[in-house]
């Protein structure tokens, strides 16, 4: 009975931290999914073309965020579990300053090679302006961006995951605002729904702030020695989730350039809208994983093995039912997903969509075992098992599934690339985890 009512309590604990975690994703999600919208009804289809084929390096920058976060947090959450506020709030401090000094290199290295990138990126002759505009806003704003996240990351850390739901909403109702002013009624077009997501990652990173600067929170700014190793030790541990976030960049700029020279432009606004979706459902995962990280992260610390093995079956049960859920929803409703990005597009352009979309959904059934087993290692510190994984599924597994497919199957392989590459890397996800046990 009493076992019965610790599993219960454990339920609640990882669903307090798990749905504010897949809230606060679904909202940095649907930054980049309102700005295609808005941009692809607002501007046009070469618009949201433009757009995606800026994305690779966005998710670069969020996945530069991602790795100082994730890893500042599993430790500091260790560090809460061992009763050691005085190293957890150094933690928190040496990295939020790390992170500024990284983002300031990012925005001078690439507003210097502005043009440069977005050639590399594949902006063509008709794309090329608007890829240079996106990119520049965006970049200016690039501080903003990796602050807010990994504050709001932190704000659960602290113990109030609720909290971070209220900034992260706050933050993406003054982006659609925005979205609607300056796309729309100012025609500002890519430039508006860049300055859109820009300023609402201002105002998210000014709302958590404020919480680290009132009373009743457990983590503070501190005066800390700039530790090197304590540094390596954060990007070790967040380097598994930065792969898995920079995996979709680097497969968005893969197959942006292999369905360039198979399918043109045309092909580029297909693939955005798959883009866009594949960007929430990926999300959902990440915010599964990150709900379970900073619980997983402190029955380690206090090592309580049959926690942590109790823990992670929860979590593959919650992705079960989410991906089941979500596979679902895109075949039922693949169409109105279609229409409202490109709603007056051609017929043969928006029926080619909708087919692309299907075939690509089925990949959405595998990912999220693969991106939950990677970050359970992480959470662990065992940063090596998570980066195998990582690795397999965010660069060679898929790689070598687009070539392969796209030889044997021309333009379906494109299509369904992506499923054959996370069945291969569910595989070798096992394999490690056999050889791993929790217990």
């Amino acid at each position: 009975m009493q076992n019965e009512q610790e599993t219960k309590a454990l339920r609640r604990k990882f669903f307090k931290y798990t749905l504010p975690s897949i809230s606060a994703m679904w909202v940095y999600s649907l930054y980049t999914i309102i700005d295609g919208i808005f941009v692809g009804r607002g501007v046009g289809p070469n618009a949201l073309a433009a757009v995606n084929l800026a994305m690779p390096f966005v998710n670069f920058i969020f996945a530069c965020s991602v790795l100082f976060s994730t890893g500042a947090s599993t430790i500091i959450s260790i560090y809460l579990g061992k009763k050691n506020l005085k190293s957890a709030n150094e933690v928190f401090t040496l990295n939020i300053v790390s992170m500024i000094i990284f983002s300031i290199a990012i925005l001078i290295l690439s507003l210097l090679n502005l043009e440069r990138l977005a050639i590399f990126l594949g902006a063509t002759d008709s794309t090329l302006p608007m890829v240079k505009e996106f990119l520049r806003i965006i970049i200016s704003f690039n501080t903003f961006f990796v602050i807010s996240y990994y504050l709001e990351v932190i704000v659960k850390t602290d113990g109030f995951p609720y909290f971070s739901i209220i900034g992260v909403c706050l933050s993406a109702i003054t982006n659609i605002f925005l979205d609607y002013i300056f796309v729309i009624k100012l025609n500002f077009g890519v430039a508006g729904a860049a300055y859109a997501t820009g300023i609402s990652q201002v105002i998210a990173c000014v709302f958590f702030l404020v919480h680290f600067l009132k009373k009743n929170s457990t983590l503070k700014f501190v005066k800390f020695k700039y530790d090197f190793n304590i540094l390596k030790r954060i990007i070790s541990i967040g380097l598994p989730d930065f792969i898995t976030e920079m995996s979709t960049g680097v497969v968005l700029f893969i197959f942006n350039q292999v369905i360039l020279n198979r399918l043109g432009e045309n092909g580029i606004i297909t693939f955005g809208i798959i883009s866009y979706v594949n960007t929430l459902v990926l999300m959902t995962m990440i915010g599964i994983t990150q709900g379970m990280q900073p619980l997983s992260s402190y029955y380690y610390g206090k090592g309580d093995s049959d926690t942590i093995s109790k823990l992670f079956n929860m979590s593959l049960k919650t992705v079960a039912f989410v991906s089941i859920f979500i596979f679902s929803t895109v075949l039922i409703f693949s169409s109105s997903i279609v229409n409202v990005f490109i709603k007056n597009a051609d017929v043969d352009l928006f029926n080619y969509s909708v087919y692309a979309f299907k075939l690509f959904s089925t990949s959405f059934l595998v990912v999220g075992y693969n991106i939950l087993i990677s970050g359970f290692f992480a959470s662990i510190e065992k940063p090596t098992k998570a980066i195998a994984i990582s690795l397999s599924r965010g660069l060679v597994t898929i790689i070598l599934s687009l070539f392969i497919m796209t030889t044997l199957f021309n333009d379906l392989g494109i299509w369904i690339a992506t499923l054959v590459s996370e069945i291969l890397c569910i595989l070798i996800s096992i394999t490690v985890l056999k050889r791993n046990p929790i217990t």
